[in-house]
């Protein structure tokens, strides 16, 4: 596969992030890799510089101190005896021509090439000076050094004299570049083997991923099992884990959807053989009496159906509706609830009434889901309260959370009743006929869906029931 790299600069970050794991890899490593190796490069040559400069200064310092040695005024002149094989030597040795200069201060004295390129500064008696040069069209490396006369020579009054000795740094050139090619050539197979080393360990890194893809590919889309983590790197293990977590949570959803569907294709096949029994009737019957009775019951079948409908149309968003979090007023809330089912209530004569002061102090929920919920408890206690019952709703907060209330002096239930009472389809055994069993199950569902509860218990004075939808301040 051939790789394409960005054109645009913009588009780099998003080609990263779209390539593969390889390509990634190999785009981030390489260009570390060689500008480590360039920078290597770099610092070898400028090694390899001083190193030859160090060796090749020594052998001028010796030159220097040759001819410093053979200098004499006993004369009465300027005399000196060049060391003519160490000249020999030293040129082999530079590869080129070696040029000397000795001159008193005062220059009336001198002996070897008069034009030898000055020191830049000021020759300090006793302490050697090396610079570098051109001389005659090429470089040249000198060596710079000043020591006192015991006398004078004839006719000048100079009290010091000047050695100067330079070498042509074509040698020099010559070994820094053999080294430095040697070093490329070194560092070059450096790093193939470790771009071919790390192919290898990329490769063995990489194959618990490959091997982890695949039995994920094979799967049948019904398998939802747990991935094993075994035999996977330490840092793919929380990968795993949070797909496995989050496939144990697909599979909570699927199998409560099921559960769902079940349910409700169950208790919407009663309400529809219901529906067909009763129509069938009215079609054999000839008493126009008897007909117009069937005609009321059939009507009131299909308001039961049209309620669990809705019930379970209810229940099915409390479980998968995204969950719209925002401030909402719980006095509004309950005035809102008690106006919707006053008639009701009056039609029974049930004392519907919210328990004042009304709490004016703003929530954080789903005001939707809260007031279906709400909604679904006042329903349960004004189907099961007697006529001429009371059911107040009241609203409370505390520093762990917020609940909606509900209370009503009906017959109450027993303990074990009511710890099983919110599951779906679930009825007391003092239900009134028509009920579905929704009406807790979708209050529950969207306090657990609040991270919340819901609970019966028992009214603190007389008989009846106090249902609490409960979820906390915090729901993350």
């Amino acid at each position: 596969m051939r790789w394409k790299r960005p054109e645009e600069p913009e588009s780099l970050s998003r080609w990263l992030r779209e390539a593969s794991l390889w390509r990634r890899l190999a785009w981030l490593l390489l260009p570390m890799l060689v500008l480590v190796t360039a920078l290597e490069l770099w610092m070898t040559r400028h090694d390899a510089l001083e190193a030859a400069d160090s060796a090749y200064d020594r052998s001028l310092l010796g030159a220097l101190k040759s001819i410093d040695a053979n200098i004499s005024t006993a004369s009465g002149g300027l005399s000196v005896e060049l060391p003519y094989r160490m000249f020999e030597f030293f040129e082999l040795t530079a590869s080129g021509q070696v040029y000397f200069r000795v001159a008193t201060s005062d220059g009336l004295v001198e002996l070897g090439s008069a034009d030898l390129p000055a020191p830049p500064g000021v020759v300090t008696t006793g302490q050697p000076v090396f610079y570098d040069a051109p001389y005659f069209g090429e470089p040249v490396r000198f060596a710079a050094y000043r020591r006192a006369l015991e006398r004078a020579p004839a006719g000048s009054e100079a009290r010091s004299v000047l050695v100067q000795v330079g070498e042509s740094t074509r040698s020099r050139r010559e070994f820094t570049r053999r080294f430095v090619k040697r070093a490329v050539l070194r560092d070059a197979l450096v790093l193939a083997l470790l771009v071919c080393c790390t192919a290898v360990a990329l490769a063995a890194a990489l194959r618990p991923l490959a091997r982890l893809a695949r039995e994920v590919q094979t799967r049948s889309p019904e398998d939802l099992a747990p991935i094993a983590g075994d035999g996977l790197p330490a840092d793919i293990r929380p990968l795993v884990a949070a797909v496995n977590q989050q496939m144990a949570r697909t599979q909570a959803l699927v199998a409560q959807q099921r559960r769902f569907l079940d349910d409700a294709s169950h208790q919407l096949r009663t309400h529809l053989t219901t529906l067909q029994m009763q129509a069938d009737y009215a079609r054999r019957e000839q008493d126009a009496t008897q007909v117009q009775a069937a005609l009321e019951a059939l009507g009131t079948e299909i308001g039961r159906a049209t309620r669990s409908t809705q019930q379970l149309l209810a229940l099915g968003r409390s479980d998968t509706a995204a969950l719209d979090i925002a401030q909402l007023d719980l006095a509004a809330l309950l005035r809102e609830v008690a106006l919707a089912f006053l008639p009701q209530a009056r039609a029974r004569r049930i004392d519907l009434g919210i328990h004042t002061p009304a709490p004016e102090f703003p929530a954080v929920a789903d005001r939707g889901l809260m007031r279906e919920a709400l909604a679904n408890l006042v329903a349960n206690a004004v189907a099961h309260t007697p006529e001429g019952g009371t059911v107040t709703l009241f609203a409370a907060a505390d520093a762990q959370g917020f609940s909606l209330n509900v209370e009503d002096n009906g017959p109450g239930l027993a303990a074990e009743e009511r710890a099983a009472l919110g599951q779906r389809f679930r009825r007391g055994q003092r239900a009134a006929g028509g009920g579905s069993g929704l009406g807790l199950a979708i209050a529950r569902a969207i306090a657990e869906r609040h991270r919340g509860a819901l609970r019966l218990e028992a009214r603190e004075a007389g008989s009846g029931l106090h249902a609490i939808l409960w979820w906390p301040r915090t729901m993350g």
